[in-house]
Parts: structure tokens; sequence; C-alpha cells
């Protein structure tokens, strides 16, 4: 059998699966297989492909057409032009998370200009917290793009912790990366010192911290960003079968209505940022009535929601007053 052959039936197994995207997840499968690119791919329609990678191949191609997700099956997605490690532990970056960095590097950069300091940021001196991190793509998108800032990346799962670990050591940010266990802001107050936090991380190493002696003072965080579980579990059932059975509950589900998690979530962001202080939520469909008046003064300032490509209220950001 060639590629060509390969991919038409894969295309065809997984279309009459009612697959979404099924071209999509077809040739990403046979990639992933044959260890290739797309390029390569269609450049190389007639070679042939070994019996051993037909049958993985196929295997994929079930499992697919079951239900689990294509990201699932090759372990890998990509956000913001690079590729993430994903596992069953972690919720699978969404494309339109990627706003939520946009507004929150806008809004940093909108700060510097109004400060009267230079406008090229490179966050010297910024310590920033990602509060629910998953696969740690936020956080590491931010490290990358922020290279003189410090993070803090929480999460209330030690499996997803573990594989935002992978991938900030696969992206060189682990020195700059403090991961630890904590339901929301709960063990913040453990967190290290700041000196600590600047100390560089072997390269092998960037360990998760749950009993620590030094203590972060409250209202020191420049940044504080999250995508929080947002989705109601009385949606459940209209959920797509990848997303209601193979996706960790804790990172999807805020509350029967899928927004309850906000208000104890910006109380708390409140006492951790520095006054002039920036939080930067992902907000679900439906979300923004309930949250924007969580917002309001005398807490917070300067006000801001971002609509994604479809035209839904996905951002909002505000600045502690």
């Amino acid at each position: 059998m060639d590629v060509r052959t390969a991919l038409k039936q894969g295309i065809a197994q997984l279309r009459d699966a009612n697959v979404p995207s099924f071209t999509l997840a077809a040739e990403l499968l046979l990639i992933h297989v044959l260890g290739r690119d797309r390029t390569w791919l269609y450049a190389h329609p007639e070679e042939p492909v070994a019996i051993s990678d037909v049958e993985k191949f196929f295997v994929l191609l079930r499992r697919r057409a079951a239900g689990e997700p294509t990201q699932h099956l090759t372990g890998t997605q990509e956000f913001w032009g690079l590729a993430f490690e994903i596992t069953p532990d972690v919720l699978i970056p969404r494309p339109e998370t990627e706003h939520l960095i946009e507004v929150a590097l806008d809004r940093l950069a909108l700060r510097e200009i109004h400060a009267g300091r230079k406008q090229t940021l490179a966050g010297e001196g910024l310590l920033i917290a990602d509060i629910g991190t998953g696969s740690g793509c936020i956080a590491i998108v931010l490290a990358k793009e922020l290279p003189g800032a410090r993070i803090i990346a929480t999460d209330i799962s030690a499996a997803a912790l573990a594989v935002a670990q992978r991938n900030a050591m696969k992206h060189a940010v682990a020195g700059r990366i403090h991961f630890i266990e904590s339901n929301l802001f709960a063990n913040l107050e453990s967190a290290p010192a700041m000196a600590e936090l600047a100390a560089p991380v072997p390269r092998n190493q960037a360990p998760v911290d749950t009993n620590l002696a030094a203590n972060i003072a409250p209202g020191l965080f420049d940044l504080i960003v999250s995508n929080p579980p947002y989705v109601g579990r009385r949606e459940k059932d209209t959920l797509m079968r990848e997303v209601r059975d193979h996706e960790p509950e804790l990172a999807l589900y805020g509350g029967d209505e899928g927004y309850e998690l906000y208000a104890p979530f910006i109380a708390q962001a409140a006492d951790s940022l520095k006054p002039g202080g920036l939080l930067v939520l992902e907000l679900g469909h439906n979300s923004l009535p309930a949250v924007q008046p969580l917002l309001d003064p005398p807490c917070w300032t300067n006000v801001g929601v971002t609509n994604d490509l479809a035209g839904i209220p996905r951002v909002i950001a505000a600045e502690r007053a």
C-alpha cells in the first residue's frame, strides 16, 4: 500500500464514522505513524508504506472512529506555533486560548506605554501566575514571550503538573517556571521566595513543590492568567464525545452552570495582585453576564472584553485598582 492509498482509506473510514475534520485527523495520524510532516505526505504519494505502519495506522483510525481525540493518539497538539505533549490528564489546548495570551501581552505593553517606559517588553521584574496550568501551554508561551519574567504555574492535578513540567523542559523554560500543586490560590502562600524563583533549575529537573518554607506575601503578582474550568455540568450531554468521554473533568466543569468558579477565583486574585496588576481570564461561551459584574469598582478598573473569531466573548481582562 502506498501513501496515497493509505490516506484515502483513512479519510473514508473517519468520514463514515462522522469524525469531525476527518481529513485532517487522517493526515495527522498517518504523519504520526510515518514520522514525517504534511509536506512530505503530499510530495510522496506513491511511497510504499511498510505493512507494520499500515497496521499501526488502521489501529489508530479505529480508535479515532470510536471517539478518542486525535491529540491523545498522537500525544501532541500545536499551540502558539509550539508542539505540546498532551495526555488524557490535561485539557487539549484550543486555538481560542491564544486570545488569552494576546490580551495579556497587549495589556502589559499598554501598561508600559502609560508608565512612560520602553515599549519593547521582555518582562524584566514581572511575577506572573498561571492558575490551572494543565499542559503548561499558557505559562510556557508567556515564558517564551517574556524571557525576563518569573512564573508560577499551579494545578490541582499532580498528573497534569507532570505533563506541564515535561513541556517546560522540552521548550527550555523550566528554569523560570515554578510548578505548585494547588487548588486555585490555596498553596501560593507557601510558594518559594523571589530569590528561589530566580535561581536556575537544572535542565533535567523542574520540581513540584507542595511544602515550601519561604512565603510570597499577598499582592505581589503583576499578572494572573487562567483558563479555568467553565463548562456547566448541565451541558455534559451536549458535548462532543471526544470532550465528554476523554478530557479530564477537573479541567472541564466549573459547576452546574459552568461559571461558579469565577467568583472565588476573582476574589482570591484581588488579594494576590499588586495595585495596577492585571487579571486575564478565559470565558465560557455564556459566562460573561455572570462574570463581568464581579470585576466592578472599587476593586477593579479598566475592564475589557475580547471576542474570539466566532464573535463569542472569550477573554475578560481587568486591572487591580
